[in-house]
């Protein structure tokens, strides 16, 4: 019996039966006791861009293993996923485009339309079979069809990293995104479980981002320094977001970010500069992209947790604490960090923009690449036995996924939704706090735990959101909720994934490393 499957965090806590922390033996450093009431004294979430779950993990475990790829063979014991079978494979799918294998070679896409109205249109009510007319771009399929690339899936011969963490270690494949909409809106969802509440602003290349004051687009932070265009900030004195409730229990946290405070680099005509707005790096393709992002900076829409101006921190001994910095730092201050001892109790790491995995500028290669090196690098620290990371999307990008996703949160917006023609559901008392433009859950997106505790070679059918993530956080650290409707009230939880003592680690490795060019072992 494993009893994190049966009951919450706190029922745990309540039962006395939840062992002490580890790592807290002599030699561990400093800071391996975060006081949280579980094992995970550490989390560390790896943000990711822009992939739906069919297009990562349609026919897992199987692979086409063709020569001079990587090759994925899977293990005998690997659990049924609900992945693109013989009923939703060609001839059978019912878009006008089947789903079709990416090769490794064709690694670099499109970007996909993945805004809030169109991407219930591709929904179609349930019936999921517009997406090549509502949100395709790109030729695709077997005879080029405009659009038709929406239609597309990788396998474990490009994907081979995650393949390889989830028969070693649990995701999940019933886990979607919060709301429908890009990337704004699932990092609020991520950090709040709430896009309501936010001053308006007119349009984000010709589409409206705050209707009602809700983020449904890509509004950049307001007084960001890196801001060139739209933006928004949280007005609504009753919001906040988990790094309110860490500094309140004096928890330590930080959202770290790729090029959020680089010296010198360059831009994308290969000039160098010190404007740290301008500096990139081309994926392999050859396509440039800057490596800070404002909009994928969710802290930063908070008055109470955003650093406007990319001050550092005092010293790697105050990062995880409230300084100059206030808990927003580039990628760099998490790894002077975990050398000087200090590695915080709660760490969003976000992608430079080349390898966060958003198709147009980035690949699954190149942020493979990211990927594994993070975590080769996190397994050797002695912070791992005390370690979750969790690999999670901040939305689809578009990309086909067959799963129809429960809706827990009607809209009834005739100006923006459209999942059943001019409405998300039709009944306004399931409106939740009355709050438009919030119609979700949306698209279904990959979701795994690597860590000594999670379970191995397991896949979680239960219900999850993006906003899971934020309420594994409240009740790992006891923070209460966010409050003011967040969807952390409604989350499943991450739990399925985990074992812990007394019943667990389940099986497998406590470390895999992998090569970030293969992703094999």
């Amino acid at each position: 019996m494993r009893l994190t499957r049966t009951v919450g965090l706190l029922g745990i806590v309540a039962a006395g039966i939840l062992m002490p922390a580890v790592g807290t033996e002599a030699g561990t450093p400093p800071g391996t006791d975060t006081g949280a009431v579980t094992p995970v004294q550490h989390l560390v979430v790896l943000y990711q861009e822009n992939v739906s779950f069919d297009h990562y993990f349609a026919t897992y475990p199987h692979a086409a293993n063709p020569p001079g790829e990587p090759a994925f063979d899977p293990s005998a014991e690997t659990p049924s996923i609900n992945g693109l079978n013989e009923s939703l494979l060609a001839p059978n799918n019912p878009n006008s485009v089947q789903p079709f294998r990416l090769d490794r070679s064709q690694f670099e896409t499109s970007d996909q339309d993945h805004n809030y109205t169109d991407e219930q249109k591709a929904f179609d009510a349930g019936l999921m079979d517009q997406f090549v007319e509502k949100v395709g771009r790109g030729v695709g399929g077997p005879n080029g069809t405009p659009g038709g690339q929406v239609m597309g899936y990788y396998d474990g011969n490009t994907v081979t990293a995650l393949w390889n963490y989830a028969q070693q270690f649990a995701m999940s494949d019933n886990s979607f995104s919060t709301t429908f909409g890009p990337s704004t809106v699932g990092a609020l969802n991520l950090v709040s479980g709430q896009t309501h509440g936010f001053t308006p602003d007119a349009t984000s290349f010709g589409i409206a981002v705050t209707p009602n004051t809700t983020v449904i687009g890509d509004p950049q932070p307001t007084g960001d320094i890196c801001d060139t265009r739209d933006h928004t900030t949280s007005t609504d004195p009753n919001n906040k977001n988990i790094g309110d409730l860490l500094n309140a229990k004096n928890i330590t946290w930080g959202w770290f970010q790729g090029g959020f405070r680089e010296a010198t680099g360059v831009d994308k005509n290969g000039n160098p500069t010190t404007n740290t707005c301008l500096i990139g790096h081309k994926n392999m393709a050859g396509v440039f992209n800057v490596d800070y992002i404002p909009h994928h900076e969710p802290f930063q829409y908070y008055t109470s947790t955003a650093n406007p101006a990319h001050l550092p921190p005092t010293s790697p001994s105050t990062v995880g604490q409230t300084d100059q910095a206030n808990h927003e730092y580039d990628l760099t201050d998490f790894w002077a960090a975990v050398d000087a001892n200090n590695m915080p109790a709660v760490s969003f790491l976000k992608a430079p923009g080349y390898q966060d995995g958003h198709a147009g500028y980035s690949d699954p290669l190149d942020e493979q690449q990211y990927l594994v090196s993070t975590i080769n690098r996190l397994e050797k620290t002695p912070y791992w036995n005390s370690t979750a990371v969790v690999i999670a999307y901040d939305d689809s990008d578009g990309w086909y996924d067959h799963a129809m996703s429960p809706i827990v949160n009607q809209s009834t917006d005739p100006t923006v939704d459209a999942l059943d023609g001019t409405t998300c559901g039709k009944k306004t008392q399931n409106v939740f706090g009355g709050y438009q433009d919030r119609c979700g859950y949306g698209p279904r997106q990959p979701l795994l735990v690597i860590s000594p505790y999670a379970n191995s070679n397991f896949v979680d059918h239960s219900t999850t959101d993006q906003s899971s993530i934020l309420r594994f956080v409240e009740d790992n650290w006891l923070t209460g909720r966010i409050g003011n409707f967040s969807f952390d009230t409604k989350a499943g939880s991450l739990l399925n994934m985990f074992s812990f003592p007394p019943n667990g680690p389940v099986g497998g490795p406590n470390k895999l490393f992998l090569d970030p060019e293969t992703g094999q072992k």
